[in-house]
């Protein structure tokens, strides 16, 4: 049997062969099977949502995943990686709406709530095909027969478990606060959706600083002596359109204030106003003095509180039961970092304002609705509120209808309202017009600032109250911090920075989002919330039906059909039982005194559903509570960094909440996947990858290669398909080259791979290098991947491959595998090959599963050395440390050193490597590198075609050096003397240079200190000299002599005729065990090489005869060329 051989490399066509091996095989779940009483190693999937398509970034974190988990297979784990689909939650519902036409207010009218839910679990599985299809193509092993599905009945039940779980220790609440709610959205969010990436942004906006007048009572008398017109407090604001529901101003209580007389800027009316003394210049200037006066007496805070003004814009007034209004209070946030020092509060907008506020008894501005509940001046859908939409009696008594009528309805962001353009005017510009012209504005500039915007809708959120339901995650604040330090982060920096940060700032968790499509909140209560019920599973809720029925509340239970204590998947399925709206709504329970409970209304956050996931996807504790202990906690998850305030704490607060552990042991955070200029991937933009054209075109191995060699996972990564392109050809077509040069030669001398192995220490120095490099190489691997850092284990791979296995050690022992018979010599070097194709495959496997599987099975067949038939299911190669010599490394590594220095010499002066030359001169510093290149002496003579190799130790006179400063390693630590090392340097000799490069430390004199250094610390290079050139590299200098006499130029035409006859053997098909007769045009220029080398020519291309002729003839007759001049070469095959 021989080994298969190739025509070309084509990696996608290569996969899609192994793919149908894999299907045939069965090969995945053998990777699985095959491992079962093995230990385990647990991984979590965070599942994608199917209603979107895939991009190239999930190539990327897919790639991450699939390396660690095939790596530990191969390792010999058991290593279950069950798929998931993420299908609740906003981008469903957003997608749903859009494709229907119809916005959040259309669901139940327009269209019924039960249909709409139909329609979002039919739309978030829509590209389930698609996503499947990338998973198959990029070759990542996940399970998909028995995914977990987020909205499934069994996944719901255990995400109902956990909430009662919460609700038991006291951690789930309900509370009236002002959160971040997106009225495109329709909902509110949490903190961690509000932190996702991308959603603070830098926006422009209009700021307005208005007067408030101060209304002149006995409590404010004092401040109107002396006054100069009018007396105002002066406050400011980014946000205008929160001005007509101002309540209060807010001083801090130790801040110094002062009286500023002056004029209106836009009225020129004569004014007092007060503001915070320490921010008086950035209102009135040095220009502007003249134009106004600073009074001598200064308050504190404290001493204006209490002082009454009038209400800023009368449209709307507070309804008196709610409290006081109009009045300064105090409060300790208040700063003099920007704005007047005082804060105009709106406690229906800000969660500062709300708390101030309610400790001041400060009444909240809030409208009526129809339905009789408050609610504030702006409505859910971000606009105000319309006069049709409010309670006729609030608006007699409260609302001023002639003033507000032209503002109602109103939306106070442009990009609320469809129909607005960037550059209409908006509701902050009008009000500040308005507050201009009735005297009341004093200053109305732009002003750039950060704004938080919608992780899903792109658009600014607002801060609205809103009856929430919470997660008092602040309870265990500091037992996550104290867990999450036992996680091992990659990077290091993501797990203390930016999510150890966001631990120490945490706030409760808003659980409630006021949407249709998600898991339903399973909390029933009394009209008056006097009693609750938090439901735990399917069996809880199908007793307390029952019970509802007995009191005639509900006509019959619902859910009759199901069975309890049937875990099929029949019994949970929807023909009998439904979990989700509007089903659970319309289940009325009854209260310990009798009373009917209906269910809270809200839905949960859909990252409680995904942070869930390693109970949900088991139905624990219904199903599978005996092996819950061995799926939990992970040992591994990775997803980008947009995740870190996202799955990663969800998946944390709720281990350390219910389980005191952590959730996962170690996790890579992948960056950004970018384009190659660096900016961010958009449709929009034009710039956005399809990951199915790179993966058709390039193939998976190459596209995961690039994107795990290219950078660290956790750095962005630029993705250049011309970089995937060179990763195609460089390495993965020299390590294709190599198995083809191996296979094409073992098939002709008939090595199988079968035979008697020749102990290592028996072979060649050559091949015990290459071994020993390999040796280290599975070593350094290993290391990267236990490390969790993928990206030096591929480069290392890639650098043995290119510059240790192709380009030295196969080249360099060509000559053992052509012609000859079989003997130990060239047994020792197959098998040495052999032996690294073998491991190199079954070392990158987890980075490049196709084509280490196809070499792997290639090279196997032939051997039958393992019994498994694929890499995946073979065992991960270990270093055997008898078999690395590190000073054979060390001295190979010198060889490889001088030799590329001198090949760059060579292509500075273009003489090509075939030119032989005569001389190579070396200076030695020390006796271990004298050794090492002695040892290597022959081998470096042979790699850069140079006849003699000395090596001195005294370069006076032969090679002139210069030295100067190494500005970055000297600067840190003798910065003050740099100036005299500097004139110091430039006065050292020859013999000094030497000096200094041959010892350890160097001690320099600087007058009154005497300071250390050593060769690191200066910059030392090389001159040329005549006839030679020069080139240094750190400690070594390579000198060499470029004179070419007429009898090297006649060898090396030799060598260049060698190389064309080459080409022309491989060009017309012939065999390479085939012999020739060569027939070489007579010119002056290469009749002497053939005459001196003729039979040097025949022997290295199997030519019996080489001949000069006027007028060459044969069987292959081609026009070629030696050192530029036109050659005609003939060569007949020899029958």
């Amino acid at each position: 049997m021989k080994f298969k051989e190739y025509k070309n490399l084509d990696l996608p066509a290569l996969a899609e062969e192994v793919l149908h091996e894999w299907d045939a095989e069965d090969t995945f779940h053998k990777s699985i099977s095959t491992r079962e009483g093995h230990p385990t190693f647990v991984f979590y999937e965070g599942p994608p949502s199917a209603n979107g398509m895939p991009g190239i970034h999930h190539v990327m974190a897919r790639t991450i995943k699939d390396v660690f988990c095939r790596y530990k297979t191969q390792q010999g784990y058991l290593v279950h990686r069950k798929a998931g689909w993420d299908t609740h939650g906003l981008p469903v519902e957003l997608g749903v709406e859009k494709s229907l036409g119809i916005t959040k207010e259309d669901i139940g009218k327009k269209i019924s709530v039960e249909e709409y839910n139909r329609r979002c679990r039919e739309d978030v599985m829509k590209f389930t095909g698609v996503w499947s299809k990338l998973t198959r193509q990029m070759g990542y092993w996940v399970n998909l027969d028995d995914p977990y599905i987020t909205y499934d009945n069994k996944y719901i039940e255990t995400l109902w478990y956990l909430l009662k779980k919460l609700y038991e220790k006291g951690l789930l609440y309900k509370g009236y606060t002002i959160q971040p709610y997106s009225p495109a959205a329709g909902t509110g969010l949490s903190t961690h959706e509000l932190n996702q990436p991308g959603c603070y942004r830098d926006v422009k906006d209009t700021t307005c600083t208005a007067q408030f007048r101060i209304v002149r009572d006995e409590r404010s008398e004092f401040l109107f002596d002396d006054v100069q017109g009018e007396l105002f407090f002066l406050a400011w604001t980014t946000t205008p359109w929160t001005l007509p529901s101002n309540t209060a101003l807010c001083v801090g209580p130790s801040i110094e204030y002062v009286r500023v007389k002056c004029r209106n800027p836009y009225t020129d009316t004569p004014q007092t106003v007060v503001m915070a003394k320490d921010l008086v210049p950035t209102y009135f200037t040095k220009k502007m003095e003249g134009t106004f006066e600073i009074g001598t007496e200064i308050y504190k805070g404290k001493d204006l509180e209490g002082i009454r003004y009038e209400q800023l814009i009368p449209w709307v007034k507070p309804m008196a039961d709610l409290g006081d209004a109009f009045r300064v209070i105090t409060g300790d946030y208040v700063t003099t970092s920007d704005g007047t020092g005082i804060v105009h509060i709106a406690p229906t907008f800000g969660a500062d304002d709300d708390r101030v506020a309610r400790a001041a008894g400060i009444a909240p501005l809030f409208m009526v609705d129809t339905a009789g509940k408050n609610y504030p001046m702006v409505d859910r859908s971000g606009r105000f509120f319309r006069l049709e939409d409010l309670d006729p009696a609030f608006v007699g008594e409260n609302v001023d209808v002639e003033a507000y009528k032209e503002w109602a309805g109103r939306y106070v962001k442009n990009a609320y309202d469809d129909s607005l353009k960037d550059s209409d005017t908006t509701l902050d510009i009008d009000i500040a017009v308005m507050l201009k012209g009735e005297g009341k504005a004093f200053k109305i500039e732009k002003h750039t600032h950060s704004y938080p915007h919608c992780w899903r809708t792109d658009k600014p959120v607002l801060y609205y109250p809103l009856d929430s339901w919470f997660i008092r995650t602040t309870a265990l604040r500091e037992r996550m911090m104290e867990l999450n330090k036992t996680i091992k982060w990659q990077p290091e920096s993501t797990g203390s920075g930016r999510f150890g940060k966001w631990l120490e700032g945490l706030v409760d968790w808003n659980l409630s989002r006021s949407r249709f499509w998600g898991t339903p909140l399973p909390i029933w209560a009394t009209e008056d919330h006097a009693e609750l019920k938090c439901i735990g599973s399917v069996e809880e809720l199908f007793a307390e039906i029952e019970k509802s029925v007995a009191a005639g509340f509900m006509k019959e239970n619902p859910y009759k059909n199901f069975r309890v204590g049937d875990m099929s998947k029949e019994n949970y399925s929807t023909a009998n039982i439904d979990l989700h709206k509007p089903y659970v709504d319309s289940i009325i329970l009854v209260s310990s005194k009798g009373e009917p409970m209906r269910r809270e209304s809200d839905l949960i956050d859909v990252w409680f559903d995904s942070g869930a996931m390693p109970y949900a996807q088991l139905h624990y504790p219904f199903e599978n509570a005996d092996k819950f202990g061995d799926v939990f906690p992970a040992d591994f998850i990775a997803e980008g960094v947009d995740q870190t305030r996202g799955w990663f704490f969800t998946l944390h607060a709720i281990a350390t909440m219910l389980f005191d552990k952590v959730a996962f042991k170690n996790i890579i955070s992948n960056g950004l996947v970018l384009d190659k200029n660096g900016n961010k991937m958009s449709k929009r933009l034009g710039n956005a990858v399809d990951p199915f054209e790179v993966l058709d075109r390039y193939g998976a191995d190459a596209t995961r290669w690039y994107m795990i060699s290219n950078s660290q996972p956790w750095d962005n990564l630029k993705f250049d398909v011309e970089g995937v392109d060179e990763v195609r050809r460089k390495f993965f077509g020299t390590l294709y080259n190599t198995y083809s040069f191996f296979a094409l030669y073992a098939n002709v001398d008939g090595f199988t791979g079968r035979e008697t192995e020749i102990p290592v220490a028996e072979r060649p120095e050559i091949d015990r290098w290459i071994i020993s490099l390999l040796n280290t190489l599975v070593k350094d691997v290993t290391a990267s991947l236990e490390n969790y850092d993928p990206t030096p284990a591929a480069r290392a791979i890639q650098d043995f491959v290119g510059e240790n296995l192709s380009n030295w050690y196969v080249r360099l022992n060509r000559k053992r595998f052509w012609g000859g018979e079989m003997n130990a010599d060239k047994l020792a070097a197959y098998q040495t090959l052999y032996t690294c194709l073998e491991t190199v495959a079954m070392l990158s496997a987890p980075f490049a599963p196709f084509i280490s599987d196809r070499i792997f099975r290639d090279l196997n067949a032939v051997s039958g050395r393992h019994g498994e038939e694929s890499v995946h299911l073979a065992t991960f190669p270990t270093c055997d440390d008898s078999l690395t010599d590190a000073e054979l490394e060390e001295m190979m590594s010198l060889a490889q050193r001088v030799s590329s220095m001198v090949l760059a010499l060579r292509r500075k002066v273009n003489i090509k490597v075939r030119q032989p030359l005569t001389k190579i001169v070396i200076p030695v510093l020390d006796n271990d590198t004298e050794h090492r290149i002695e040892a290597v002496k022959n081998l470096i003579l042979n790699e850069v075609n140079v006849k003699e190799l000395e090596l001195i130790h005294d370069t006076t006179g032969v090679i002139t050096k210069r030295i100067k400063p190494n500005f970055k390693t000297l600067g840190p630590r003798y910065g003050k003397y740099m100036k005299q090392i500097a004139a110091l340097t430039a006065t050292f000799t020859q013999e000094r240079i030497a000096e200094i490069e041959q010892s350890e430390t160097t001690v320099l004199d600087m007058g009154g200190e005497r300071i250390t250094v050593t060769a690191a610390d200066f910059e030392i290079t090389s001159e040329d000299m005549p006839g030679w050139l020069v080139t240094s590299e750190g400690k070594l200098t390579v000198a060499l002599d470029i004179t070419v006499t007429p009898a090297l130029l006649r060898e090396g035409v030799a060598r260049e005729l060698i190389n064309r006859i080459q080409n022309i053997r491989k060009d017309s098909g012939l065999e390479v065990t085939d012999k020739i007769s060569v027939a070489i045009e007579a010119k002056e220029s290469v009749k002497d090489a053939v005459a001196e080398f003729g039979g040097y020519i025949g022997q290295q291309t199997l030519a019996t005869e080489v001949r000069t002729e006027d007028e060459p003839k044969g069987e292959f007759t081609v026009d070629s060329d030696v050192n530029d001049e036109p050659l005609k070469i003939a060569i007949t095959k020899i029958r």
